[in-house]
């Protein structure tokens, strides 16, 4: 893999603050309400450290870089690629029919596919992009609202976490949207994000696969941040089922302070 240096970056991000001003001032929800049948495609400057090679998408977490969407592929149906991990931008595909989104796919760097059915905004804003996808999450009840989730996430120089705990909470949107909503808070690198979802576990009245999905998005943090949450879910959680999951995933971390807990249940016995 090839890590961009700090030069290459600062260049690429001076191309896109140029390329956003030639950009079409057409807004994308008008751009997608005027196609009948066909794509509305743009693209966003993204956080430092996140590059993409086709169906691969590297992103910086817990300090170093981590594949978290495994692929192979150096091209897509909707992008090319010509090296090993390009540093942006990030580009969304919308499938559209009759003024509505069927579909949602995401890529990071390479260079469009020539299509004649696509309306291309060409690179926007960050508050733009993470604007229009945080409003298909909130609205959209199928597939595109779930899989818009993750391209939020990497959006440059946008605090997305408390907007995805609020999507996590509201329970007017499907499930797979919410627990996608709880799975990549888990990945977010903020601290505040983890207190998030230390409260979505004692909410009762959330979905309990939301409030599962909680605890394993914990599990998946910085141990400074995601051991004493889950500790605190064991130790004051009334649900046994969330304390029961919790302390599966302690006794999975090999922590000494999860071995600690679990010795001090085991001596209660």
């Amino acid at each position: 893999m090839i890590i961009p240096s700090r030069r290459p970056r600062l260049v690429a991000s001076a191309l896109f603050a140029a390329w956003a001003r030639l950009a079409t001032a057409q807004s994308i929800d008008d751009a997608v309400a005027k196609t009948r049948d066909g794509q509305v495609r743009f693209s966003f400057a993204l956080r430092e450290g996140v590059c993409g090679n086709g169906s691969g998408i590297t992103t910086p977490r817990r300090g170093e870089s981590t594949d978290l969407r495994k692929g192979s592929s150096r091209s897509s149906r909707d992008v090319e690629y010509d090296v090993e991990c390009e540093p942006g931008p990030g580009r969304v595909v919308l499938d559209v029919e009759r003024g509505a989104v069927t579909a949602l796919r995401f890529h990071v760097g390479g260079r469009w596919r020539q299509r004649d059915d696509a309306t291309d905004l060409g690179i926007v804003s960050a508050a733009r992009a993470s604007g229009y996808l945080l409003k298909l999450a909130q609205t959209d009840g199928g597939r595109p609202g779930r899989d818009v989730v993750f391209p939020l996430t990497v959006v440059d120089s946008v605090t997305v976490w408390p907007s995805l705990i609020a999507l996590a909470r509201d329970e007017s949107r499907p499930r797979e949207t919410r627990k996608n909503a709880v799975f990549w808070l888990g990945q977010a690198a903020e601290e505040p994000a983890t207190r998030g979802l230390d409260d979505l576990v004692g909410e009762v009245t959330l979905d309990r696969e939301v409030r599962e999905s909680a605890i394993f998005a914990l599990s998946r943090r910085p141990a400074e941040e995601g051991i004493p949450a889950l500790i605190r879910v064991v130790k004051t959680n009334k649900d046994p089922a969330m304390r029961k999951r919790a302390l599966f995933w302690l006794g999975q971390s090999g922590d000494p302070r999860a071995l600690d807990l679990i010795e001090e249940l085991l001596a209660k016995r």
